[in-house]
């Protein structure tokens, strides 16, 4: 009985054991160690495998030459310049299609979605028919479908459709007047700023009018001629200092100007039609989840159709739209890089390509790759977070 009998040290352990609250933090200090040995396990594992095979783990590679070109690049880029730099244009590819796809497929998306509701018989199927086949098709099959209608429906830069002057439209992009932006250009930017920060001041004194007085003021259109009306007297008064690189017609091919490649286009309209289809069945939900009472007392009131939809239905609906819709915004960044299929050099077909294969280091491309993503990720959650904050109820 003796060797039984617990001592004092022993019933102070069994004490804080028995306290949730202590117990619960026991726990997760445990879990985390378990976590984080692992990945140590993992990683020293994977570093000793690579010393065996004479490979050692480091991101030096990032300092050598590419010697590789890209084809589209927002900022300035050559062969002769490092992997790094090439991964920047990665990057900032990436960044550049998932960002256009979102915007198109949030636009594409609510209109549809809306539509799908429609009391016309003929436009609420189409609708359902294209969100129905859309969705269940494969977005990589959309990606390479569309890819070949634009390469090989348009003709070949010497028989270019000419859209109008120094715009142009083959099979190897549309071809657009270039902005050379040139000094006292700067002074258009801030007057385009000074012009939001008026316009933003507006809105929330004409609200604050409506609130108290119940006078509603067309804010839309008076924004909208202050964010335009003001840069373009600054434009003129600076000189017009902003001048076009025009596209002319070399001897094989389209030179000077912007290019919108044919693997963007395809890359970004696929990715656009295809995340909408998915944001249309979110916002129709949505939609259906305000209650029919809101609508009915809102007609009784007066208000026409499209304010219906635009001061009483939508903003409750955005309640139950923006959870989901966080999380179709996440899938098109990372289906964005499947991009790689047809060619346009994303982070994916950079770093985690052709730079992967001329260096060797698959590991530390692969962790770069996964931590640019990721970044991308909490990036857009974060920003989606802060918004659905923003507009929930608050109750009083």
């Amino acid at each position: 009985m003796s060797e039984l009998a617990m001592t004092p040290d022993d019933a102070g352990l069994l004490r804080y054991w028995r306290d949730k609250r202590t117990r619960a933090v026991i726990i997760q200090i445990l879990v985390m160690a378990g976590i984080f040995a692992t990945l140590f396990w993992l990683i020293s594992n994977a570093v000793a495998n690579l010393a065996e095979l004479d490979k050692s783990f480091g991101f030096d590679f990032l300092w050598a030459p590419a010697s590789y070109d890209i084809s589209q690049t927002l900022i300035e880029y050559n062969s002769r310049m490092p992997h790094y730099r090439a991964a920047l244009v990665g990057i900032m590819n990436t960044a550049l299609v998932a960002f256009c796809g979102i915007v198109l497929a949030t636009i594409l998306g609510f209109v549809l979605g809306v539509l799908r509701l429609s009391n016309n018989w003929l436009v609420s199927r189409i609708v359902y028919c294209y969100i129905e086949v859309t969705r269940n098709v494969p977005l990589l099959v959309q990606i390479l479908l569309w890819h070949a209608i634009v390469v090989h429906s348009f003709p070949h830069p010497k028989k270019a459709i000419i859209l109008a002057e120094g715009w142009a439209l083959s099979n190897r992009g549309l071809y657009v007047p270039k902005p050379v932006f040139e000094d006292g250009f700067m002074y258009v930017v801030a007057a385009f700023f000074v012009a939001m920060v008026l316009a933003f001041a507006f809105a929330k004194w004409a609200k604050g009018v409506q609130n108290s007085t119940g006078k509603i003021y067309p804010v839309f259109w008076l924004n909208l001629a202050i964010i335009t009306l003001l840069p373009i007297l600054v434009y003129f008064a600076a000189g017009q200092p902003l001048s076009f690189d025009v596209p002319e017609l070399g001897r094989f091919r389209w030179t000077g100007g912007l290019a919108v490649l044919p693997e963007f286009a395809a890359l970004w309209w696929a990715l656009s039609i295809y995340t909408a289809a998915f944001i249309a069945e979110i916002v129709r939900a949505g939609i259906q989840a305000v209650s029919h009472g809101q609508t009915e007392a809102a007609g009784a009131l007066g208000l026409r159709q499209n304010r219906i939809l635009r001061l009483v239905v939508i903003p409750q609906a955005l309640r139950v739209i923006v959870p989901p819709l966080t999380s179709q915004y996440l899938n098109l960044t990372k289906n964005s890089s499947l991009a790689i299929a047809i060619g346009y050099m994303d982070i994916v077909a950079t770093l985690g390509g052709i730079t992967l294969n001329q260096s060797g280091k698959e590991m530390e491309c692969m962790i770069l790759v996964l931590l640019l993503y990721l970044s991308f990720s909490l990036l857009i959650s974060l920003f989606m977070n802060w918004y659905n904050k923003r507009i929930a109820l608050v109750e009083r």
